[in-house]
């Protein structure tokens, strides 16, 4: 196979993304989802969640247009126990039928993170065995996916469109445009149960060693590996496949 033979899909991919981004970038998050739905259809449609301080707003809109829509969801082995209890209440509260908890290899585990130190020696490799290669292998079936980062996070996620291509599958972050105040009034609107940790301070919750409190006037990630450059796990700036 030539290069430009393996290069031609990977440009169709990213050619529909702009044409898609084009479509819905003033459209509702579940104009989107609706969207995503009709273009690949569910069999082929997946939303990556972490359960985390804002997911229950995205799930209840997805809940919304199909609650039988896979959810992939990430046990990395380093979550909260909070985020477990979440995660197994929101599918009640929403009715959600097919979520998939995803763990890392016990063989890739033992090989390079046998003390469960690899998170502070080198927390890039500890998110590539624990949450990129996981969801690469869950995101297999899948040509679409979804995910809820917004805007108003900061950071790398300043600038991201509304549809996305991540050179091998169509990304779609429908709440790319929402602002604080409005996943505030979804939670509101349809009474969704706060992230336990809410309460003691986290804007936002990943695995335990790399998840601190945040302040009220701070980018929502900023708990997320305080004290390092690390901005992202890696799962939204490595390719799926």
């Amino acid at each position: 196979m030539t290069a430009q033979q393996v290069l031609v899909p990977e440009a169709a991919i990213a050619s529909q993304a702009r044409s898609l981004d084009l479509a819905l970038r003033a459209a509702s998050p579940a104009e989107v989802i609706k969207t995503a739905l009709k273009t690949v259809g569910r069999e082929n449609l997946a939303l990556v969640s972490s359960f985390g301080t804002e997911s229950a707003a995205l799930l209840r809109v997805m809940a919304g247009v199909d609650s039988a829509i896979p959810v992939v969801f990430l046990d990395t082995g380093w979550l909260f126990e909070e985020t477990l209890a979440y995660r197994d209440a929101l599918i009640a509260t929403l009715g959600l039928t097919d979520v998939r908890s995803i763990q890392p290899l016990d063989e890739n585990l033992t090989r390079e993170d046998p003390d469960r130190e690899l998170w502070f020696s080198d927390p890039d490799a500890c998110c590539r065995i624990r949450k990129v290669e996981p969801l690469a292998r869950a995101l297999k079936p899948f040509s679409a996916w979804i995910n809820g980062r917004k805007r108003f996070q900061g950071g790398a996620r300043a600038d991201i469109p509304v549809v996305e291509d991540d050179g091998t599958k169509l990304k779609f972050n429908p709440f790319a445009n929402v602002s604080r105040e409005e996943i505030e009034a979804i939670y509101k609107l349809a009474k969704l149960p706060p992230h336990p940790l809410v309460a003691s301070g986290y804007l936002s919750v990943g695995c335990m060693p790399c998840s601190s409190r945040a302040a009220a006037d701070e980018d929502a990630r900023a708990g997320r590996w305080r004290g390092r450059q690390k901005t992202e796990c890696g799962i939204h700036t490595t390719k799926t496949s």
